[in-house]
């Protein structure tokens, strides 16, 4: 492939990190993506409206790294603000990572080698470290609580980016985008593969979190 002169080639991974309302947590997610051992990557920041000064927190940081894209949005919900970081990504595979959570080290390193030595796998999830509560509402029924072991995680998942492109994205539902998703490729035949690394910190401690409030009042409060 021959590139015009002064584009960079594209990242094999294109992180994808919808925000609202985090200024005091996201520095340590961007954090945790600047101390990776794997560095073939681009971060893409989507505010999903955020009204606490997210932006001033991070400026200084983004200004300073050509790796690292914001875009600001009115408050439309976490499906819509992840499609806008899908429509912004360059990089082969597409990544997630939550503003409230955080990488290990190796998260990107370990997954990078495994697609390396399976280059079928379209979409790639699992390897969860949970931080606090391990119960969460059920997509079916919320008044339910079941455990994450038993859930796709969305902040996990690496997806090849032509099943991106199959599958169109997230749908605009309130909650459970993520195993919509999942659910949409099993039927789509694609190639789905589980990796059990727990290099995926996945903080339940913040009381306004999607799966918190589903747990606490229900779908139709989001919704």
């Amino acid at each position: 492939m021959i590139l015009p002169v002064g584009l960079e080639p594209p990242p094999f991974f294109s992180i994808v990190m919808p925000t609202f309302n985090r200024r005091t947590l996201i520095t340590k997610a961007i954090a945790s993506v600047f101390s990776q051992s794997f560095k073939e990557w681009e971060l893409l920041m989507v505010d999903d409206g955020s009204t606490d000064g997210t932006f001033d927190s991070i400026s200084k940081t983004i200004l300073g790294d050509a790796r690292l894209h914001y875009h600001y949005a009115t408050n439309r919900g976490l499906p819509l603000a992840r499609n806008i970081g899908l429509m912004m990504a360059r990089g082969r595979y597409i990544t997630f990572l939550d503003s409230d959570d955080q990488y290990l080290r190796e998260h990107l390193a370990i997954r990078a080698e495994y697609l390396k030595q399976n280059p079928d796998v379209e979409l790639l999830h699992g390897g969860v470290e949970v931080i606090g509560n391990d119960m969460v509402a059920d997509k079916h029924d919320p008044s339910k609580l079941i455990p994450i072991s038993e859930c796709v995680v969305g902040g996990t998942f690496v997806i090849r980016r032509d099943l991106v492109e199959r599958l169109q994205g997230f749908r605009d539902i309130a909650y459970g985008d993520d195993a919509d998703f999942f659910e949409r490729a099993e039927q789509s035949g694609a190639s789905i593969h589980k990796i059990a690394a727990p290099t995926y910190r996945y903080y339940r401690t913040e009381e306004d979190s999607l799966t918190a409030i589903a747990e606490r009042e229900g779908l139709k409060v989001l919704q």
